[in-house]
């Protein structure tokens, strides 16, 4: 059970129901609206994440994942198998992702450099020279600074889901089934 009540629509205000009535319902973005100052500017930011970026998208999904994993959250791991897939993710990486295998050598240079650096932003404060140098050798300063910042946002979403134990949609709880993704590591 979510934490907290989804807000009463009528505490939301207009410019802000106008905002979200642009997109697919959703529960997150019901229980952003507890904080309608900001619901503007992070949902602006996943839409900078998706549009606006020279990191390439598989780069970004395989971090998404990955700090999904990290932090042990069902609901954007789950939503991120089908857009990993669309971005050429193959269900043996999202594995060795889902488990924690961020050094396997059936990961491509470029796929365990990312995965290791997204890994190493969860973990703790400070990313190892090594894994950042492996990094920089497929990534651009713009594309390294980015994944960062793709890390930190889905860190920060992640982290609004599994405190407000917001629950998986009828639709990603279908998605979770069908790919045998169960969150627990």
């Amino acid at each position: 059970m979510t934490r907290l009540q989804d807000p009463d629509p009528n505490d939301i205000p207009e410019d802000v129901a106008r905002f979200l009535a642009d997109f697919p319902p959703d529960p997150m973005f019901k229980m952003l609206t507890h904080s309608p100052s900001t619901v503007r500017p992070f949902i602006g930011l996943a839409q900078a994440l998706y549009t606006s970026l020279e990191l390439p998208v598989r780069a970004r999904e395989l971090a998404i994942l990955t700090v999904a994993e990290g932090v042990r959250c069902d609901f954007v791991f789950t939503q991120h198998v089908p857009l990993s897939r669309n971005a050429g993710v193959d269900d043996a990486t999202r594995e060795l992702i889902k488990n924690g295998d961020h050094t396997h050598p059936a990961l491509s240079k470029h796929d365990r450099a990312v995965i290791q650096l997204a890994a190493e932003v969860v973990a703790g404060p400070r990313v190892s020279d090594e894994v950042f140098a492996a990094a920089g050798e497929f990534l651009s300063a713009r594309e390294l600074v980015e994944l960062l910042h793709v890390c930190g946002y889905y860190w920060t979403f992640c982290r609004l889901c599994t405190a407000l134990d917001v629950q998986l949609t009828q639709m990603y709880a279908q998605l979770q089934g069908a790919d045998g993704w169960t969150g627990e590591s």
